[in-house]
């Protein structure tokens, strides 16, 4: 969300895109049946010994030893955090990828299908924050899928081993330390306190000291709950981050070349060979919540279909293997046909769509590479 979040979550979003989905900030999928043995705590000589002479420097800051010893009974050190700490993966996304999944037909549906159920809500806060109801909604539905994926790892747990870890020690400490405020003002209890690995919380993924910075009660029931069923708290939180980083109300984000007319702002092309885009002020302040232009297009161009926009227009030039976007979409389908699953055929070349295209090369006699080719499509079919 700001600059110390960009520098937290890497790539398309935790969980969202930010986390797009399969995003930065990678997505970690929905747990089920309980949380993954690496993600349960550990025991630990160092980071029980860690624990203990924190909370000195804990209670110097305000922190009351029964908020610590509440918010640590239970928590403890988990293996998986650290795991995924240092394997984050720094990739270079197209934005023609990025877009396939950031506006899916998939997302563009449940977006417009949440935008009518929150309907009400998501006007009031345009109303008191100027913040336009899709793009608050595109937010929410790049960071965690309209509130299906907002993660489940205890924060307490996360902050604490990212801190004892010490890669980033300092900054995880300072976000343990207001996790623990969060848990003293009485917003959330420390059961309920659950994020992404990297302790990103709510529909929305707030980090603990965005959460202190911009968190609001939109339901006036007393608590800045972003991590209820009702997301009210959470969309409302985000139109507040959005508005004090200096969102101008009733100016667009931007738009593709030809909607807008290029003095209505500047004028960038993030593909090479790809669509254009006039970008306004708005534009920046979506790269305050994440610094990366195909996230803030993301969100744009999602909210607009959002609101009933088509997809875009210009075209996007081939990769670097020489194939068009409807040539992988084929290159999965046939895949798929021929009993090697990629998983959908929306035409990114994922993990999945690598390991099918791999396991095909290794049927016919060829080296399984794993790349994807204009010659391996032709021997499908």
């Amino acid at each position: 969300m700001d600059i110390s979040r960009r520098t937290m979550i890497a790539g398309l979003g935790a969980y969202g895109l930010s986390a797009c989905s399969t995003g930065g900030r990678s997505v970690v999928p929905v747990q089920t049946g309980g949380l993954p043995a690496d993600l349960r705590p550990q025991f630990n000589t160092g980071y029980n010994a860690w624990v203990a002479a924190f909370r000195g420097r804990a209670e110097a800051q305000g922190i009351s030893t029964s908020v610590l010893n509440s918010a640590f009974r239970g928590a403890g050190y988990l293996p998986g955090v650290v795991k995924r700490d240092r394997n984050q993966t720094e990739f270079t996304r197209t934005l023609e990828d990025y877009l396939a999944i950031a506006a899916s037909d998939e997302r563009v549906s449940k977006g417009r299908a949440a935008y009518a159920r929150h309907r009400g809500t998501l006007a009031a806060i345009e109303a008191r924050y100027g913040v336009a109801a899709e793009i608050v909604a595109a937010v929410w539905g790049l960071e965690s899928y309209y509130g299906e994926r907002r993660g489940d790892v205890p924060v307490i747990s996360a902050t604490s081993t990212l801190a004892f870890d010490g890669r980033r020690g300092a900054f995880f400490e300072k976000q343990l330390v207001a996790a623990l405020k969060i848990l003293q003002n009485g917003d959330i209890s420390p059961a309920r306190m659950t994020g992404s690995w990297a302790g990103a919380m709510g529909h929305t993924q707030f980090i603990p000291t965005s959460y202190q910075a911009f968190a609001v009660d939109f339901t006036g029931d007393g608590r800045r709950d972003i991590w209820s069923e009702d997301p009210s708290d959470a969309l409302a939180s985000t139109a507040a981050y959005l508005s004090r980083n200096g969102w101008t109300r009733g100016r667009k984000w931007g738009g593709e070349v030809g909607t807008l007319p290029a003095s209505a702002g500047s004028v960038i092309q993030p593909q090479p060979g790809g669509p254009k885009f006039v970008v306004t002020s708005n534009f920046r302040v979506i790269k305050r919540y994440n610094n990366s232009d195909s996230y803030a297009i993301g969100v744009g161009h999602l909210a607009d279909r959002i609101a009933g926009g088509g997809p875009i227009k210009g075209s996007f030039p081939p990769d670097k293997y020489g194939l068009t976007k409807a040539d992988r979409q084929r290159l999965q389908e046939r895949l798929t046909a021929r009993g090697f699953d990629t998983d959908g055929a929306d035409g990114v070349i994922g993990p999945n769509s690598r390991k099918a295209i791999a396991a095909y090369q290794s049927s016919i006699g060829q080296t399984p590479t794993g790349d994807p080719s204009i010659a391996l499509l032709r021997t499908l079919g």
